[in-house]
């Protein structure tokens, strides 16, 4: 029998009071197991974490990567960032030959592929990083009040961030059932745009946004 490890994480405590973000978490996981993992499965063990990703040192990590090596059972997670947002952590996680990684969201990654992946990942937020650093230190030289544009940039990441939320749960529908049949991303955004849905700007579909919906899922 298959047996899994899960392992759950947010990075702060009003989330882990809330459930934002577990649930989501629980869920991706859910439908891992139900349409990709070998059967008959076990899930003999759940972790779950509020603490940041940046910190190696994770008590509820450091158990659930202890009994994966003492069983054998896979480590499973939603998204590689749950696990880390460090590459070289991730890196030594999967170096470890007692320990095997699954993540949910990418059922069909290896080793190779979720190595590029957090590496990218990495890059994207050290550059997205630099550039809000950047664009603070130009407000200030403008004589801008700093905390007052944090306020309001935050105000509006939010709301976009809301928005798009609920774009992506009223077509995820669609888009998890073409996907369970198999279909690419390629076809599943002919597939919306033959039936008419528009993506959140107004345009065509295209595998890139399609990814990007269930990326946000």
């Amino acid at each position: 029998m298959k047996q899994y490890i899960t392992y759950i994480r947010v990075s702060t405590a009003e989330q882990g009071k809330s459930g934002l973000g577990l649930e989501a978490q629980k869920r991706d996981i859910a439908i891992y197991l139900d349409n990709f993992s070998d059967v008959p499965f076990e899930v003999i063990a759940e972790f779950t974490e509020v603490q940041s990703g940046a910190d190696d040192d994770r008590p509820e990590l450091t158990k659930a990567l202890a009994l994966a090596r003492k069983t054998g059972a896979e480590l499973l997670v939603s998204k590689l960032d749950r696990l880390s947002r460090k590459v070289s952590f991730i890196a030594i996680v999967m170096d470890d030959p007692k320990v095997k990684l699954r993540v949910a969201s990418m059922p069909h990654g290896d080793k190779f592929s979720l190595h590029i992946y957090a590496a990218l990942a990495e890059q994207e937020r050290d550059f997205i990083s630099i550039r809000t650093k950047s664009a603070l230190q130009a407000a200030k030289a403008r004589g801008v009040k700093l905390g007052g544009l944090r306020d309001k940039t935050n105000e509006r990441n939010k709301a976009a961030s809301a928005k798009a939320d609920r774009f992506a749960s009223s077509v995820l529908p669609i888009i998890a059932r073409l996907r369970d049949a198999g279909d690419t991303l390629q076809t599943i955004a002919d597939a919306l745009n033959t039936l008419g849905q528009q993506t959140p700007r107004g345009g065509k579909w295209t595998s890139t946004a399609v990814k990007r919906v269930i990326d946000r899922s």
